[in-house]
């Protein structure tokens, strides 16, 4: 028997969701990551606390969706360890169709916010373009291993770094959230804040109103 794994590349259609409106009046844009089991048209609900003026808010939506027990509501994953080089390549190539279609301008606030697994998505995704964003959020997730310093040697000397985590995460135990709080400080020095909060492995709006 001659098993083998072959590539292919075609187009795909992908969705993406965003809250309130783009204007000239617009200050803040965010790009929003979420985590493992969410769509991104129910993940922005944690920013409706937001001012609707001041702030547009762009979610991207992971690509592989699945059921979630009991209740077979639908939820999505943006990544798993088979396969991650191709995934991200794809993942890439569909952040920056969004982009080019929502046409941020560059006098507004921007600011990067990964959540969960979407903490890795984010990170991948600026370092690889390049991307300059006012602040780059880090909720709860993981510092991918292949990243270093030199990848974010190019953002702007008072681009802010917030590294948010819940101190009762199931996900993050003592050990870990040292081992992320140094892997953040190495990777952007005194532009990272630590930013610990009392909580579960949930978002923390009131951090998110008070980003802006």
């Amino acid at each position: 028997m001659n098993s083998q794994e072959k590539e292919i590349s075609y187009t795909s259609t992908n969705s993406y969701s965003t809250l309130n409106t783009l204007t000239e009046r617009t200050k803040t844009v965010w790009l929003v990551c979420h985590g493992m089991g969410y769509m991104s048209r129910y993940f922005l609900k944690y920013f409706k606390g937001l001012n609707a003026e001041d702030n547009y808010i762009i979610a991207p939506q992971a690509p592989s969706k699945f059921y979630i027990q009991p209740k077979m509501h639908v939820g999505a994953n943006w990544l798993t360890r088979d396969n991650t080089e191709t995934g991200m390549e794809n993942i890439l190539n569909y952040f920056d169709a969004v982009l080019e279609v929502e046409k941020i301008p560059e006098d507004v606030n921007f600011i990067v916010f990964g959540y969960s697994q979407g903490v890795s998505v984010a990170m991948r995704y600026i370092a690889k373009r390049q991307l300059q964003c006012q602040q780059l959020v880090l909720h709860s997730g993981g510092i991918p291993k292949e990243l270093t310093a030199e990848d974010y040697k190019y953002l702007a000397k008072d681009t802010k770094v917030k590294l948010i985590y819940g101190t009762e995460d199931d996900y993050l135990d003592e050990q870990r959230i040292q081992l992320e709080s140094a892997r953040a400080t190495n990777l952007f020095g005194d532009k990272v804040s630590i930013m610990p909060f009392k909580g579960t492995h949930v978002v923390n709006i009131g951090f998110i109103n008070k980003l802006v």
